[in-house]
């Protein structure tokens, strides 16, 4: 059984925030994690208890290929696209930490940082010789919907600018 690769601990944790109790709707819950053996393969689990409703949750994701050796924070993976979210959510992940930057400085460094590197992992979707995001890098009601919304945000060209906007903010801040 082959299971979705968690690139990185930031990815990992990303994707379970972005993931509520299917009982109760809690985004909130204490995860623990551990690499465990399923029908053979290593796979890192993610469970927890959801201290809004007592219900037991458990997420299993693939070991990547290699490892990715972090040059900034956040760091969600490494050159190759996302499994675990489509390049619709993201965009939404970039969206709502752009939309909510903080005034003082060192917590909207960090908001900054997050949009950067999500819209970063956009551009990942982008194959060589491409201008744009491929359709089928929208593989979940929620990316698409982000999709159809404005598909033009997802040319490259477009992604690139919003990227250096983001690096020039975050350097504006006194981020790295």
């Amino acid at each position: 059984m082959a299971f979705a690769v968690a690139r990185t601990r930031d990815e990992a944790f990303l994707y379970l925030e972005l993931q509520p109790c299917p009982d109760c709707g809690s985004v909130e819950a204490p995860w623990q994690h551990a690499l465990i053996e399923v029908d053979g393969e290593l796979v890192i689990s993610y469970a927890a208890v959801c201290p809004g409703c007592d219900a037991e949750r458990e997420y299993l994701f693939g070991l990547p290929a290699r490892e990715t050796a972090p040059d900034s924070w956040p760091a969600f993976g490494g050159t190759e696209p996302s499994e675990l979210l489509d390049a619709g959510q993201w965009m939404a992940v970039a969206d709502q930490a752009a939309g909510n930057v903080p005034v003082e400085p060192g917590e909207a460094r960090v908001a900054l940082s997050i949009a950067r590197a999500a819209v970063g992992e956009v551009i990942k979707f982008v194959p060589a010789g491409l201008d744009g995001v491929p359709a089928d890098a929208f593989w979940t009601p929620e990316g698409r919907r982000v999709f159809d919304a404005e598909p033009g945000r997802f040319r490259l060209d477009r992604l690139l600018v919003v990227q250096d906007t983001y690096s020039e903010l975050v350097r504006e801040t006194g981020a790295n």
